[in-house]
């Protein structure tokens, strides 16, 4: 699973980068609001790790922001403070869980494993479209080279293939990928903007065509020459 750690102190962010590697998590790690913020806006993730005492933004407005564009990614709340108001604050502003500093490694991983907990097992291990394969065991997207995708992307796109050649519009999206989660259509705008860069970033001739708020469906296109 994807996640995004942002800690300012570099030596914490080092040794929690290590040991949720180790762990298996594929991990992007930054030191400010911002650059949380750049890489929110540009890759999904299946969890964020947020230090609320971060320089350029902090903890808080990165999550208003981020809850603000209808990102649901679950979120994991770092603080050095013990208040209450600080807990609330944060769980008021959409966090799923926080955690006070200093805290023990085994206790971060417990809350990111329970953050990220997978809802369901996936009975179709591989699935193909034209040059782009679907890997549901390694949640790869793979063409002329392979990129881990988050598990809402993978739904996503999941559900594409499933339906090629049909039109799927946004409500169904929502329905069926989303399901009860609060999402809003421009969730599900965001969501193909990232898959689009995922296929570039694979070299594929897929596209997704259709536009905000309307039907989506996947095409050949007439990328690069393969042969």
């Amino acid at each position: 699973m994807k996640l995004l750690l942002a800690e300012d102190t570099r030596d914490m962010n080092r040794a929690l980068t290590a040991v949720l590697s180790h762990e298996g998590y594929d991990v992007d790690s930054v030191f400010d609001g911002e650059e949380a913020l750049s890489h929110i806006r540009h890759d999904s993730y299946d969890g964020i790790i947020l230090d609320i005492m971060m320089p350029k933004k902090n903890g808080l407005e990165v999550l208003s922001e981020v809850r603000a564009i209808n990102i649901l990614t679950p979120v994991l709340l770092l603080t050095a403070k013990a208040e209450v108001d600080d807990r609330v604050a944060g769980l008021d502003a959409g966090a799923d869980d926080y955690l006070t500093k200093p805290f023990a490694i085994k206790e971060l991983l417990a809350r990111v494993r329970s953050m990220t907990r997978r809802r369901r097992e996936y009975s179709v291990k591989e699935l193909k479209y034209e040059d782009i394969v679907l890997n549901a065991e390694r949640f790869e997207l793979t063409s002329s080279n392979s990129v881990r995708l988050s598990i809402k992307e993978f739904e996503l796109m999941q559900a594409l293939i499933l339906n090629a050649g049909r039109k799927l519009d946004t409500k169904y999206l929502l329905d069926h990928v989303w399901e009860k989660e609060d999402a809003q259509p421009d969730t599900v705008w965001l969501y193909i903007s990232y898959l689009r860069g995922k296929l570039l970033a694979v070299d594929s001739r897929v596209i997704i065509s259709g536009a905000r708020g309307g039907s989506f469906q996947l095409t050949p296109g007439v990328g690069r020459d393969k042969t």
